[in-house]
């Protein structure tokens, strides 16, 4: 692996880890606790994070497995449903980024996408390769990160890292 992956791949695993530290020591209700206007909880997010970063990017655009992977109701990795743990849900976090990372550690940064988002595409938004697929999740799990942080400070006072 070159320097250039070793940075981002080690910068997303920052971040993934990020996700899973501000959230460690959560009670199940807190995790479910709605905290914003929007509704959404901690536990949803993590499940985005699974299948629409993870599991989505690199599986499916970067390694080309179907996209039949995916919920097919809009909205469908946010849902978490009332009969699942957190402990389920971390669970399938940490597996999605075992397999995200088994797939990035046979692709070239260089190679194009196996198959290439078109949804994206509509937007303007241009995935040539590998490179920026990573630094696109990058930024998605630091974004997702900063809004855990505050929630996790909603919920009980806790920072993360406050200078």
């Amino acid at each position: 692996m070159g320097r250039e992956a070793e940075v981002l791949l080690g910068r997303l695993a920052g971040q993934r880890g990020h996700v899973l530290g501000i959230l460690e020591g959560l009670t199940e209700e807190q995790l479910r606790r709605p905290v914003l206007p929007s509704g959404w909880h901690c536990l949803a997010l993590v499940r985005h994070l699974t299948l629409s970063d993870e599991r989505y990017w690199f599986r499916c655009v970067v390694g080309g497995e179907p996209r039949d992977i995916l919920p097919a109701e809009k909205g469908g990795d946010w849902r978490v449903g009332a009969d699942e743990s957190a402990e389920h849900v971390f669970s399938a976090y940490h597996e999605e980024i075992r397999r995200a990372d088994a797939v990035l550690a046979a692709t070239d940064l260089d190679a194009p996408p196996k198959q290439p988002d078109p949804v994206w595409a509509r937007w303007g938004m241009d995935f040539p390769d590998v490179r920026s697929i990573v630094a696109h999740v990058l930024v998605e799990t630091s974004v997702h990160a900063g809004h855990l942080d505050t929630v996790r400070e909603l919920l009980d006072g806790r920072q993360w890292v406050v200078q």
